[in-house]
């Protein structure tokens, strides 16, 4: 699953580190992919991302194996990340002149042999060439939206990035879910922006939105995530959603119409 939106603080690190450590502590295991530069997914999950650290640089740039830079998550079993460090800064350029630029975070995976339940994806605030290696790898595409004023300016370019890469490099992509992040129902504002969203994409938009929290935005200062580090707070009742058992008895999954607990 590809967590994408070109703008920036909507949401995404928050949703994918959170959403991962949910379906790891109900028994999935679960990859994160940091691919922004920034490496703030690293840091929620207390993973080490400096300069020395091997990192999903190596992996896209020099080819390096998936297994070599993936370290397990140690409050969260079952969940592992592979973290970004400020080379990927970079790797925009390096990817330029590379062989198969837009598929090489595709192939990596498919090499990859521990097994997994969940792969997320956490892109930059941008279209480029690490979100476009992203939608190649991915099977789907969750959207967080901030429920503020611009929250849909920008997001028809996404759409139509998606489709691009749908009808030219992953015929398999498509967006599945819209999450509404930092909801304040207090607020005139956000109730219009979360009206707006759901006339627009009624399948995709998910039910629970992630209300404002401080406890959300605490977590990463403790390397961990709000699951871990306040359970019991408002937003991580939101993210721990209802656990659902495959009907072929596979692992656990999360459904697009799932409830707070």
């Amino acid at each position: 699953m590809v967590v994408a939106n070109q703008k920036g603080g909507v949401g995404k690190t928050t949703t994918t580190v959170n959403l991962a450590a949910s379906l790891a502590l109900h028994g999935a295991r679960v990859l994160v992919v940091d691919l922004d530069p920034q490496g703030n997914a690293s840091t929620a999950l207390g993973i080490d991302h400096h300069a020395e650290v091997p990192s999903i640089y190596d992996v896209l740039v020099d080819s390096k194996p998936l297994s070599d830079v993936v370290q397990p998550v140690k409050d969260v079993e079952g969940l592992f990340c592979a973290p970004a460090t400020i080379d990927l800064a970079g790797a925009e350029i390096e990817l330029v002149s590379l062989v198969a630029r837009e598929s090489r975070l595709q192939r990596a995976i498919q090499a990859y042999e521990q097994p997994l339940d969940y792969i997320l994806i956490d892109c930059p605030p941008s279209l480029g060439l690490l979100t476009v290696n992203a939608m190649v790898a991915g099977a789907e595409v969750l959207i967080p939206i901030q429920c503020e004023y611009y929250a849909l300016e920008g997001l028809g370019q996404l759409l139509r990035n998606v489709d691009l890469v749908r009808g030219h490099l992953n015929p398999a992509l498509h967006v599945s879910t819209i999450l509404l992040t930092m909801y304040d129902g207090r607020t005139r504002l956000a109730s219009q922006v979360a009206e707006e969203v759901r006339s627009h994409f009624a399948e995709e938009v998910l039910r629970t939105s992630i209300p404002r929290s401080v406890r959300i935005s605490e977590a990463p200062s403790y390397g961990q995530t709000v699951l871990t580090y306040d359970p019991g707070s408002s937003g991580a009742s939101r993210i721990s959603k209802r656990r659902v058992r495959s009907p072929c008895g596979g692992p656990p999954y999360i459904t697009n119409r799932s409830t707070p607990m």
